[in-house]
């Protein structure tokens, strides 16, 4: 039987909560029952207007929104795959994405419109798209408006989906230098859901604010825990933290996922007053290392705030680990800690041969749930490796405690989380060494108050090279993101230390940064 899909999970609220206020987006606000109506329109829309099957794919670039959230739902009722596009993507990297998913079929909001439209016209290939599909209203390149495409479209229910059918492609960054998309199932985003479930409540009577952006596995709680429960959502389209409390104190907006980055810019706002987030019971935190002092500061001002931290990725349909509220009340080492494993996930801390080690020793940590990916997408070696021995090998390294919570103490994989932005420092050493200037280079994570940890290039130049920071900065945010080009540049004249392997020994340079650290790593 097909238990674990989404329509088990929807349609009953949509039935049970017809006139209720479903979501407020700005001006825009809708019960259940309109809801209900506009996906069923868009379900009939993909398939029937824009050529969508069950297992294509159609991307969103778009800032958070009613329109965003509906797609997904669209997907999860399964009337294709949603590829949601990262809103910091580079030209070429966008392109890629594209390309790489098979995606024909894309919508876009009017603030990134222009953007995808000079990436695909600066690729060398025919853009593969078939339809751009504008949500709002501007004048950019489109092929039809989304508004329009639901007006004229008839409601549809499609049958359920299977539970391995394909609902989300969502992509990441790639350890290669190419960003990877992570293929998952149905039967693991209602696993991953169900594990969220039972670690915080959904109340229909609760509201949620989504302030991580959409296109995030983090938001994936919000996107489909709160309208199964019945209660109300609150869209934010890009965060900015004075609008942000008044969202929260406008509609009594009861819980929330952000970034550590985010909190701090919260409490660090002008506006900031304790009274202004009076309404909020739930908040949980995760993407990115949680500054002690912060956190120290959040439980002394919230004491009856349930707060909680989660710990996972992309590849996770986002959670194995959760740091519950009664643990950040009782406080003490475990606040260092990722918490304990959610119900279904099983940990195994293993060594380099795959051998589990004994509590309290440190080795990579290693995961079986029913919420991972199903593989990364025209990845099979990729997808192998990683899944090596039948546990997922998460590349951090850390230890269990004798009460089972885990620790995470450095990377494996050397991959930095910048304000809950994952960035691979293969990739961003790739765009830099293409420098004429660059003989050596090497990426790092350092620690930042702010951002968690910050992209940090240390670069050795040719023989007569010569380049400024500035300069190589400027080279690199032509090819990768912007969040992921070098906050900061060192400048060697020594070469980079190596291994044996003739790897270099990352650890001997971020050493001198993370000694002094409470938490190297989240």
């Amino acid at each position: 039987m097909k238990e674990l899909v989404y329509h088990r999970m929807l349609l009953p609220a949509l039935d049970r909560h017809a006139n209720k206020t479903a979501f407020i987006d700005g001006a825009y606000q809708s019960t259940y029952a309109q809801h209900g109506d506009r996906v069923f329109r868009l379900c009939h829309a993909l398939r029937n207007e824009l050529g969508i099957g069950a297992g294509d794919r159609f991307a969103v670039m778009a800032t958070n929104s009613h329109q965003y959230l509906e797609l997904y739902h669209a997907a999860f009722l399964g009337a294709g795959v949603i590829n949601p596009l990262n809103l910091r993507l580079a030209g070429p990297e966008l392109d890629y994405i594209v390309r790489d998913s098979g995606t024909e079929v894309i919508f876009v909001d009017q603030f990134f419109a222009q953007h995808l439209h000079d990436a695909m016209a600066a690729s060398d290939e025919p853009s593969p798209l078939r339809h751009v599909v504008l949500i709002g209203d501007a004048e950019v390149p489109h092929t039809i408006k989304y508004e329009d495409l639901i007006g004229a479209a008839s409601p549809l229910v499609l049958d359920e989906p299977e539970e391995d059918d394909l609902a989300v492609l969502m992509y990441t960054g790639g350890t290669t230098g190419l960003p990877k998309g992570v293929a998952v199932e149905h039967r693991a985003e209602m696993l991953n859901l169900y594990h969220i479930g039972m670690s915080i409540p959904f109340e229909e009577d609760g509201s949620y604010i989504h302030l991580t952006p959409m296109f995030h596995a983090a938001s994936m709680g919000g996107i489909m825990g709160t309208p199964a429960a019945g209660a109300t959502s609150v869209f934010m389209p890009l965060y900015e933290p004075g609008a942000a409390m008044s969202l929260i104190e406008a509609h009594g907006v009861t819980q929330t996922m952000m970034v550590p980055t985010m909190i701090a810019m919260m409490l660090g706002h002008a506006d900031f007053a304790p009274e202004r987030l009076a309404s909020l019971k739930w908040l949980t935190y995760g993407a990115s290392p949680m500054p002690s002092a912060l956190l120290d500061r959040l439980l002394s001002m919230y004491p009856d705030l349930n707060i909680t931290q989660g710990y996972g990725m992309t590849e996770s349909s986002s959670l194995l680990t959760w740091l519950n509220e009664n643990d950040h009340r009782i406080g003490g080492a475990r606040l260092q800690s990722a918490g304990r494993p959610a119900p279904g996930v099983v940990l195994s801390i293993q060594d380099e041969a795959g051998n589990e080690v004994a509590k309290g020793e440190t080795g990579e940590v290693c995961a079986k749930a029913g919420n991972f990916m199903r593989e990364y997408w025209n990845k099979p070696d990729a997808t192998a490796e990683v899944f090596a021995n039948g546990w997922y090998h998460t590349g951090d390294a850390g230890y269990i405690d004798p009460d089972g919570f885990l620790f995470l103490v450095d990377r494996v994989k050397d991959m930095i989380v910048s304000g809950g932005e994952n960035v691979y420092s293969a990739e961003v050493e790739a765009a830099v060494s293409k420098h004429e200037a660059v003989e050596q280079v090497a990426v790092i994570g350092i620690p930042h108050e702010t951002w968690g940890e910050q992209v940090h290039a240390i670069v050795v130049l040719r023989a007569g090279g010569e380049v400024t920071a500035e300069e190589l900065q400027e080279f690199t945010k032509e090819r990768i993101a912007g969040y992921k080009v070098p906050k900061s540049i060192e400048f060697r004249a020594d070469p980079l230390p190596l291994s044996g392997a003739m790897k270099v020994l990352k650890r001997e340079l971020r050493k001198p940064y993370w000694d002094n650290q409470e938490r190297a790593v989240n």
